[in-house]
């Protein structure tokens, strides 16, 4: 049983992922576009690119075509930082703010679904075991970028 844990907790976050990918088809969302608004909007306006990139988890430069095509689509506009000029902050334009609710419904609606045959305390218990695993999974980065 043990040995299948890995596969499951991969398996998870795909079949999360696709359940809302499915319902936000309809308002012409990838999913690479949701998450970063998502997040953005999780965040708070005024994130670095890089801070949003590394939240998301992806390279800095992975995000950035997603980000010209938020920006084409008037949803995020990049700002520079006066504290370094080569950082840009990402915000959110009023345009986004009817569709992120959009997004949160959908968000909240699958989640109610997938976790609908866990009561409150099996929830708890299983954000902070996962926080636990992933805690982990850093210190054993961190080691071995050291080495």
């Amino acid at each position: 049983m043990h040995q299948n844990i890995g596969f499951q907790l991969s398996r998870v976050p795909r079949l999360w992922r696709a359940v809302i990918d499915r319902r936000l088809a309809p308002l012409g969302l990838t999913q690479t576009r949701w998450i970063t608004l998502y997040h953005l909007w999780q965040l708070g306006d005024g994130q670095p690119q890089c801070d949003l990139a590394r939240a998301i988890g992806v390279e800095a430069p992975s995000l950035v075509r997603t980000l010209d095509q938020l920006s084409e689509q008037g949803l995020i506009e990049r700002r520079g930082c006066e504290q370094d000029r080569r950082t840009k902050r990402i915000y959110l334009t009023p345009k986004a703010t009817p569709l992120l609710e959009q997004i949160d419904t959908v968000v909240s609606q699958a989640r109610s679904e997938m976790l609908a045959s866990l009561d409150d305390a099996e929830v708890g218990q299983l954000a902070s075991l996962l926080s636990r695993i992933e805690e982990n999974g850093l210190a054993i980065q961190a080691r071995e970028d050291a080495e």
